[in-house]
Parts: C-alpha cells; structure tokens; sequence
C-alpha cells in the first residue's frame, strides 16, 4: 500500500543577532527541528546590551549584525517562548518582520526587537554585533 503524502511542512527565515548566533549560548544550530544556515547579514538597527543578552530596537542608520535561518513552525513556536513574546504585545521582546536581502535574493525574516519599555539605563552596542562588544 502506497504511503500517505505529507503536505509540505510552511518555513519561515529568523533573523537573529544575539545568544542564538553561532556559537552563542543559546546557539539556533543545537535547537530541534534543526534550523537551516542561509546567511550572515547586516540590516538597520541598534544592538543594546541587556547583561546576559541583548536586545535590537530595528531601524534608524546603525548597522545589526546576524544571521538568518530558515526555521519550521515548530522552532518558531520554541523561539517566542525564549524570547517571552505575549500576544498583547506586553512580552519581553516583539515579533517583527523585515525583509533582508542576502547576496541577490531577499527574505521575509521575523526578528525579535526587544520591547521599548525594558531598554532605560541599558548601554548601546557600537558595533551592532553582540560577538564584539567591547
């Protein structure tokens, strides 16, 4: 007997710039299903540094370092509850999304932009890259 047919399974592309940066503590590449490397990019943003972690506000002209995946739904579901997004938009962080050219092609990328509230007497980040912020 003939197996059933999955129906495709809908990707998404996150662009990411902190802890889930390669090599970050909380690394995308060790998370299950399994994200897919597609780039590393800049796009407009300020990278602010919250201690442990950090948090992009999008826009403006400085430059935020990252990488885009691409993630399933299910990843995508993991990632909101890290980053502690709440439909009232009241969560630590809201979800974004920026279209991000890599090369010659361009991406739909959700991003996590830190909610305004929680960046008073919180550094910026220079040089938009969470890895170089001496």
């Amino acid at each position: 007997m003939p197996q059933a047919a999955h129906p495709p399974v809908a990707t998404r592309h996150v662009f990411v710039y902190g802890t889930l940066r390669r090599g970050g503590s909380n690394d995308i590449e060790r998370w299950r299903p399994a994200a897919h490397f597609v780039g590393t990019v800049e796009i407009a943003g300020t990278l602010h540094d919250l201690g442990a972690y950090p948090g992009a506000t999008l826009g403006g002209n400085a430059r935020l370092r990252g990488e885009i995946y691409r993630i399933e739904p299910a990843l995508e579901a993991q990632l909101d509850r890290l980053e502690e997004v709440l439909p009232d938009d009241q969560g630590e962080y809201l979800k974004r999304q920026v279209a991000v050219r890599v090369g010659a092609q361009s991406f739909d990328c959700l991003v996590y932009e830190i909610n305004p509230r929680r960046l008073a007497g919180h550094a910026v980040i220079a040089s938009g890259d969470w890895f170089r912020r001496d």
